[in-house]
């Protein structure tokens, strides 16, 4: 498998991203922003998590322009698999290949923690290694990890089951960090090839530092 990974001017999450997948076996490479292609062999598309351009004007505000992001929207539409991760889900949401937006947290404070999250619907390639029900503890990291979409999009999601993951207690009860709308803390499109999430994965990927559950995540694209 080749994971494909989207370096901007201001990531910080982009070797992490390139560990876990190759720890899980994948050939990867970094794509610098001004690239104007994707690898042609790409199966998985990676924007990683960070603060693309300093965040400045609004988190992927400025990422969206990039030379890159034309060939990726046409990764996109053509059925490519890609996976945005906090920062990077910012983007997918701002280039419109992922509904709604992400907003400054409720709390207006910079959020850095394991958190737990419910999985909501598993009848896609990222988390078909899981349960509906499933409850994991990942971490967080995000200023801007307020989620917001109107009531149709939300009803649209819903029906589509498109919201992949929310934000829980140990117990799976609703605990909602940031003022996400629904408590979600990530969804794809319709299609079920473009994912987003606030939590990081690539950061779960061993028990002694303090979680192994995004093992089962990221497995879920290496059977698809």
């Amino acid at each position: 498998m080749k994971v494909s990974i989207l370096q901007f001017p201001a990531t910080n999450c982009e070797y992490d991203t390139e560990h876990a997948f190759k720890d899980l076996g994948a050939k990867t490479e970094i794509v610098w922003h001004k690239s104007q292609t994707i690898p042609s062999d790409t199966d998985l598309l990676v924007i990683a998590g960070g603060f693309s351009y300093g965040d400045y004007l609004r988190s992927g505000a400025i990422a969206k322009f990039s030379p890159v992001m034309k060939a990726v929207a046409e990764y996109a539409n053509n059925g490519g698999k890609v996976l945005g991760i906090c920062n990077g889900f910012q983007v997918l949401t701002e280039t419109g290949l992922l509904s709604g937006a992400l907003k400054r947290n409720e709390g207006l404070h910079f959020i850095s923690k394991h958190h737990h999250l419910k999985v909501e619907n598993n009848n896609n390639d990222f988390l078909k290694k899981l349960n509906s029900g499933d409850v994991l503890n990942i971490p967080i990291a995000h200023h801007d990890g307020n989620y917001y979409i109107n009531e149709d999009g939300l009803s649209e999601l819903e029906k589509n089951g498109q919201i992949l993951l929310r934000y829980t207690d140990e117990n799976g009860n609703i605990k909602n960090p940031n003022g996400s709308v629904g408590s979600i803390a990530g969804v794809c499109n319709k299609e079920k090839t473009v994912f987003g999430l606030m939590p990081h994965p690539e950061r779960a990927m061993e028990s002694l530092l303090g979680s192994d559950d995004g093992l089962a995540m990221l497995k879920g694209f290496f059977e698809s």
